[in-house]
C-alpha cells in the first residue's frame, strides 16, 4: 500500500535510493551502527528496536558492533556476538523485523585487539605489538604473530558468511573509534612491528585490506561490503588525522568497499554531546574529503535533525547518505515525517547522551526525548501510537515541567480532555531553566516538541500563572489529578557524602541552583561543592566564572563531573573548567564553615583543611515538591466527595532524578492510566533458556 505524502519538493532528494555493492537502499537515511544495551542478551527488544527505525522510514538499519571470535569480548558490556552460527537465530529476529519494513540491515563485525580485556573468555587479548590492555585490568595483550593474522582474516570470513545468512544486506569492516584492531594496526603509535604489516603507512594498512578483499570475496555477491573508519582522532600528528594519514588510507583503499562510513575518533568525539558540539554536522570538516577521492557512496554523521541541514550535505557533495545514529534514537521516525510534510512533529535529539550511558552501564538503552526508546519490546511501546481513552472522565495536569508536557501530551493523544495547569508563566520547568545554563540550550527542545504539539490539540487547555492549592483542586471538578509539580535544590548540604546538614551554613551567603539560574548573585570568591556528579556543578562553575568570579569546585569524588563518563563528556568538562582556570579540589567535601572559612575533610582519611570563601553553593540533592500531593492524599473522604478518582504523583515530584526519567515517568503515567498497572511488563523481561 502506498503511503500518501506532503513533503516539500526540496527534500525529495533525501528519498532517492542510493546503491550500495549488490544491494540499493530506497532512501538516503541510513542508521549507522549504534550501541544499545541490548545486544546479544536481549534479541527479542534489539529487534523490536531495529525493526521501529525501519517502520519509521529508514533505508538502512545497523547493529552495535558484533564481535566476531571470544578472543574479542568486551564484557561487562552486551554487544552484539556472532561467534559461530549458533548465533544466527538471534540475528535472524532483527533482520526479520527490519525486512518487514522494506528496510536494508547492516552488521557490523568487529575485532576489538587489546581494547577488549576478555573478562569472561579469558582468553589473553592480542594486538599488533604487545602492550597493556586499554584499560586498567592487569592484563597484557601479546603481539599477534602471522598465524594469528591468518585466524582474524578466517574469522572474519566466516562472521560474514556467518551475518549473510542470518539475513544481513551489508556486512562491515570496522576501523573506527580506536576500538578495533584494524585501526591499531595502521595507527603507529600502536604498531611498532617490523614485518610486512608494520612501519610504512601501506604495510601498517595491510591488515584491512586484506580483510575486505576476504569479506568481500566472501558475500560480496550477495551483500554491500562497508568500511568504517575514523578519519580523524583529533590528536593532531599524534595521530590518525585528515589532513594527514587518513588521505592515504582513502586513497589506498577508495574503491574496495562499497560503501565508506566514515567518523572521528574517539567515542566521545564521535558521540559528542551538545554541550561540546552545538551544531549539527560538526564533523563535515573532518571527513569531507573523502567524497571526492572515491567514486562510492559515502555516509556519515553529526547528529543532524534538521531536513535542510541533510539536504546541504548531499547537494554539496560532502555525503550521499545521511548517517544518524541518536537522532534515530529520539525520532525512529524521523524519516516518514519528513516524507509526510509533518517536520514539525519531529523529536528533535538533544544531545544529552543519556542514551550513551545505557550501554557504558549494562542496562537497555533510554531516550531523554523519546521515552519509548528500549521498551518496544518489553512494553510493546510504539513512539508513535498509543491506546485510546477509556472513559470521558478529564484530567487536570499540574505542572508544566519535562514530566507534565509529556503526560499531559499522551493523554490528550489518548483522547482525553486534558487541562494543563503551571503555576509560573512560562511552560517546560526545568528543561527552560536548565537550557538558559552554559552548553544546555538544546535542554529546550524537550519543552518545544511538547508544547508546539500540545498547543495544536483541541482537546487540551493550558493555563499559566495559575498555582493551584488544594481547596481549588477539590473544586474543580475533574475526576483525575496529575501532579508534576517538580523539585528544588537543597540549601542545607544533604546529599550523598552528608546525611545530616552541614554546621556552620548560616554564617556565610549560601546558594542552590535554582537561586543562581533565578538570578541571584553572589559576591566574591564563590565555591561549589558539588556532591550531585552529573552536569550541574560543572556548568555553574563556567555561569560564575563568566559572571567575573572566582570560582572553586570542590567535590568528593576523585574526578569533576564523575556520572558523566557514563555519557562521555567527564574528560572533557574536566580539562574545560582546569583551562577557564576554574579551581578544582577532588576527594574533599565541605564539612563545616568556621571563623569565616570552609572546612575540607579527606573523603579517604578524615584530614581537614580551611580555604576562605566568600559565598557557598551546595550541588547536592534535591527534594520533591510534593507538599501538595502529601495534603491531598492525607483526606480520602475529600478525594473521595470531590469526585476524585486518581491522585498521581509524577516526574521529579515523585523521585527527583534526570530529565530523561522525568519525561520517562510522565509518558507511563499516561501510558497506565485507567490500564494495567505501571510494573506489569516489568515481568516480560527476556530469560535465558536451557540448551540440552
Amino acid at each position: 500500500m502506498s503511503v500518501q505524502h506532503n513533503r516539500d519538493p526540496r527534500y525529495d532528494i533525501l528519498f532517492e535510493p542510493v546503491k550500495i555493492g549488490p544491494v540499493t537502499t530506497k532512501n538516503r537515511f541510513y542508521q549507522v551502527p549504534h550501541c544499545n544495551g541490548l545486544g546479544y542478551a536481549r534479541p527479542k527488544s534489539l529487534a523490536a528496536m531495529r525493526g521501529m527505525k525501519a517502520e519509521g522510514g529508514w533505508g538502512a538499519i545497523c547493529t552495535e558492533e558484533v564481535e566476531i571470535h571470544p578472543s574479542s569480548e568486551i564484557s561487562p558490556y552486551i554487544e552484539g556476538r556472532l561467534w559461530d552460527h549458533r548465533d544466527i537465530p538471534a540475528h535472524r529476529l532483527m533482520t526479520d523485523a527490519v525486512h518487514a519494513h522494506g528496510a536494508l540491515a547492516g552488521v557490523e563485525l568487529v575485532h576489538n585487539g587489546f581494547h577488549a580485556p576478555n573478562r569472561t573468555s579469558r582468553l589473553p587479548p592480542m594486538a599488533p605489538s604487545a602492550m597493556p590492555v586499554d584499560a586498567y585490568d592487569p592484563v597484557h595483550a601479546r603481539a599477534m604473530d602471522l598465524t594469528d593474522i591468518r585466524n582474524l582474516r578466517k574469522w572474519y570470513r566466516t562472521a560474514a558468511i556467518n551475518a549473510r545468512d542470518a539475513g544481513y544486506d551489508i556486512v562491515y569492516v570496522y576501523a573506527g573509534h580506536c576500538m578495533t584492531t584494524l585501526m591499531h594496526f595502521m595507527l603507529s603509535r600502536f604498531n611498532h612491528r617490523s614485518d610486512h604489516y608494520g612501519g610504512s603507512i601501506e604495510n601498517r594498512v595491510r591488515l584491512t585490506r586484506e580483510i575486505l578483499e576476504d569479506v568481500k570475496d566472501a558475500v560480496g555477491d550477495q551483500c554491500g561490503i562497508a568500511f568504517r573508519f575514523a578519519v580523524d582522532e583529533l590528536l593532531g600528528k599524534e595521530g590518525m588525522s585528515s589532513d594527514g594519514e587518513a588521505q592515504d588510507v582513502v586513497g589506498m583503499l577508495a574503491e574496495l568497499p562499497d560503501l565508506w562510513d566514515v567518523n572521528i575518533s574517539g567515542w566521545s568525539q564521535d558521540s559528542s554531546t551538545a554541550r561540546f558540539e552545538p551544531i549539527e554536522g560538526y564533523q563535515e570538516k573532518y571527513t569531507a574529503f573523502v567524497k571526492s577521492m572515491t567514486t562510492k557512496p559515502v555516509v556519515g554523521v553529526g547528529r543532524f535533525t534538521s531536513a535542510d541541514a541533510m539536504v546541504s550535505q548531499i547537494k554539496r557533495g560532502v555525503l550521499d547518505l545521511i548517517g544518524a545514529a541518536r537522532p534515530s534514537i529520539a525520532d525512529p521516525f524521523l524519516p516518514n515525517k519528513i516524507f509526510e510534510g509533518r517536520i514539525d512533529e519531529i523529536r528533535e535529539c538533544i544531545g544529552c547522551n543519556i542514551c550513551v550511558s545505557g550501554d557504558n552501564l549494562c542496562v537497555p538503552i533510554r531516550c531523554t526525548q523519546n521515552p519509548t526508546m528500549g521498551e518496544e519490546w518489553r512494553r510493546n511501546w510504539h513512539p508513535e501510537k498509543i491506546a485510546p481513552k477509556v472513559s470521558e472522565d478529564a484530567v487536570l495536569v499540574v505542572g508544566s515541567g519535562p514530566s507534565g508536557l509529556e503526560c499531559a501530551l499522551q493523554l490528550a493523544n489518548r483522547g482525553y480532555q486534558v487541562t494543563l495547569a503551571e503555576a509560573g508563566t512560562e511552560l517546560g520547568g526545568r528543561s527552560t531553566k536548565e537550557s538558559q545554563l552554559p552548553g544546555l540550550a538544546s535542554y529546550a527542545r524537550v519543552r518545544d516538541y511538547r508544547t508546539n504539539l500540545l498547543q495544536q490539540k483541541n482537546n487540551v487547555e493550558i493555563y499559566l500563572d495559575s498555582e493551584l492549592d488544594e481547596t481549588a483542586i477539590l473544586e474543580f471538578g475533574f475526576q483525575h489529578i496529575f501532579l508534576a509539580t517538580g523539585s528544588h535544590w537543597r540549601k542545607d548540604g544533604t546529599g550523598r557524602h552528608h546525611h545530616q546538614p552541614i554546621p556552620g551554613l548560616e554564617t556565610i551567603p549560601t546558594f542552590t541552583p535554582d537561586d543562581l539560574i533565578a538570578g541571584q548573585a553572589p559576591k566574591g570568591r564563590v565555591v561549589i561543592f558539588d556532591d550531585d556528579h552529573y552536569y550541574m556543578g560543572g556548568v555553574l562553575a563556567e555561569k560564575l566564572l563568566a559572571a567575573g568570579h572566582s570560582v572553586s569546585l570542590v567535590t568528593p569524588a576523585v574526578k569533576v563531573s564523575a556520572w558523566t563518563e557514563f555519557t562521555l563528556e567527564q574528560e572533557r568538562i574536566q580539562a574545560k573548567l582546569l583551562n577557564l582556570g576554574i579551581e578544582i579540589i577532588t576527594s574533599q567535601a565541605v564539612s563545616a564553615i568556621k571563623n569565616g572559612e570552609l572546612e575540607l575533610s579527606c573523603t579517604y582519611t578524615g584530614k581537614t583543611k580551611y580555604i576562605a570563601a566568600n559565598a557557598l553553593v551546595l550541588v547536592t540533592a534535591r527534594n520533591a515538591n510534593d507538599d501538595l500531593y502529601q495534603t491531598l492524599k492525607s483526606s480520602p473522604e475529600n478525594l473521595d466527595a470531590a469526585g476524585i478518582k486518581t491522585l498521581e504523583v509524577i516526574g521529579d515530584a515523585y523521585s527527583p532524578g534526570s530529565l530523561a526519567s522525568a519525561v520517562y515517568y510522565g509518558h507511563l503515567a499516561a501510558r497506565c492510566f485507567e490500564g494495567e498497572s505501571w510494573d506489569a511488563a516489568l515481568f516480560e523481561g527476556e530469560r535465558p533458556g536451557l540448551v540440552s
